[in-house]
């Protein structure tokens, strides 16, 4: 999921710098879904696995992060997580329990290839295949992610996304994948939220690996890029019977003031190419908007690569959290600063406005400006009250947000967006990144003393939801 920060990340990821409005809930003529509507959650390797170095698994960017003094705000790790690696068949027993049709998860890269490269580790393919067999058994559809944040440590060592040759490297990567798994595994999501791990991981500084150079925004997301393209021509040469996505954290980017603030649209119209269309351009139209012209200079862009970019998907993910507002600020990384948040505005954990209206602006934008893919909500949610505290099990405010944000789903589908699922962000709560343990965003609850999993209100809620498909009204 998306997370806040501070310079270019904190302003892309809409820093609860938001005009209030009387009410961002749409109003859908129908509240029923149709039945062959996909209902789901989602889930990271990393945030739920543990077991880091159990059956050959390499070290991840995160391995190391993680124990770096203040980079994960409680100091906790990941080293046992939600121990999801020898623990999952008893989520996969909660998600059939609650009638869900997918199980959206990633899939650890340094478990199948160890240093990133080279030989195969097949013991990490076998737990995959043993999960894919679970899933398949209980009837639920597994949905695989190829690249959830956790780069191998032994590519980084490399130069990482800075290195051309990690693309390459990715679509090995997604070549063993399907020799093993594509007889069975039939939906693989690319990347998870490309934008969060450049920026974050690589201009901010607050995720994994770490570094703090707006130089390398350019090589990142046309490595990154590049590395999907390659990886879906991979995957279709293994097997022709499969649907392939990609999954990006898309927000509408708006002007501190509003939209008569022209000095800070310029802001707005840059965020909104370098965070939305850096991505959705390659992808749909074989080529990159024009702020990004500065930061592929030198040669980044090989003669070739914008075709191996336009690849042909079956559907995008959509990953929706909250609206980006920022202002020009000429001392700032990228010249975008994020606003502080004004009177009135709705808030959630994270300090960002909870607006449902921003899930269907960036539906409307993808139906208008990209031929109007089929779409699947890949992930949507929203945590607790962040701190060293249990997890809220009547999590009504939990329920309301998923409530609102669903009819956005419906007015959207109404308006002509081809929106065939939704998948909750997340199953339990996990390690959050360089939240910790601090923040809890699953419709279970998590208990790391004993490994107990407990359903929250908002589970039920949910498993209701995907029995009938009928959207509840406000109470």
């Amino acid at each position: 999921m998306v997370l806040s920060g501070g310079a270019i990340g904190g302003a892309a990821l809409g820093l609860s710098g938001c005009d209030a409005r009387p009410d961002t809930e749409l109003d859908p003529k129908s509240r029923q879904f149709p039945q062959d509507f996909v209902w789901g959650v989602a889930s990271a390797a990393f945030q739920t696995e543990g077991a880091q170095t159990a059956d050959g698994r390499g070290p991840s960017v995160w391995d190391g992060f993680e124990t770096l003094p203040g980079k994960v705000i409680d100091g906790s790790d990941a080293r046992v997580a939600t121990d999801s690696y020898r623990r999952y068949a008893e989520d996969i027993d909660l998600i059939a329990a609650a009638g869900l049709d997918a199980y959206r998860f990633s899939i650890s890269w340094s478990r199948i290839l160890p240093s990133g490269a080279g030989a195969i580790n097949p013991a990490g393919l076998d737990h995959y295949s043993r999960m894919v067999d679970a899933l398949l058994a209980k009837g639920v559809t597994p949905y695989a992610t190829l690249f959830h944040w956790d780069l191998p440590q032994g590519l980084q060592d490399k130069g990482g996304w800075t290195n051309r040759d990690t693309a390459l490297r990715f679509a090995d990567y997604a070549d063993a994948l399907i020799d093993r798994l594509g007889d069975r595994l039939k939906r693989y999501i690319i990347l998870n939220e490309a934008a969060v791990h450049t920026v974050f991981g690589h201009v901010t500084g607050e995720h994994a690996p770490g570094l703090k150079n707006a130089d390398l925004l350019g090589p990142v997301i046309h490595h990154m890029n590049l590395g999907q393209g390659l990886a879906i021509q991979a995957l279709r040469a293994g097997a022709s019977d499969l649907s392939i996505g990609t999954t990006m954290a898309l927000q509408p980017c708006r002007p501190a003031g509003g939209s008569w603030a022209l000095w800070n649209r310029l802001a707005s119209d840059g965020l909104d190419g370098l965070w939305n269309r850096a991505w959705l351009d390659p992808l749909f139209k074989g080529a990159y908007p024009k702020v990004m012209d500065d930061f592929l200079k030198g040669g980044v862009v090989r003669d070739g690569d914008l075709a191996t970019l336009r690849q042909k998907v079956d559907f995008l993910g959509v990953n929706y959290y909250a609206p980006a507002y920022v202002r020009l600020d000429l001392n700032a990384p990228g010249k975008i600063s994020p606003t502080p948040p004004p009177q009135g505005a709705e808030l959630d954990a994270f300090g960002r406005h909870i607006d449902p209206s921003g899930l269907y602006e960036v539906l409307e934008m993808v139906r208008r400006d990209y031929g109007n893919p089929p779409v699947l909500i890949t992930e949507n949610g929203c945590s607790d009250p962040f701190g060293q505290r249990p997890a809220v099990i009547d999590d009504q405010f939990r329920i309301a947000y998923l409530r609102r944000h669903l009819q956005a789903v419906l007015a959207a589908r109404e308006a002509g967006s081809p929106i065939g699922g939704y998948f909750a962000w997340t199953l339990l709560d996990n390690f959050e990144w360089a939240l910790g343990y601090t923040s809890k965003f699953g419709l279970v609850a998590h208990d790391r003393a004993t490994g107990v999993r407990t359903p929250k209100a908002s589970y039920g809620w949910f498993k209701a939801l995907a029995a009938s498909g009928a959207l509840p009204p406000k109470p």
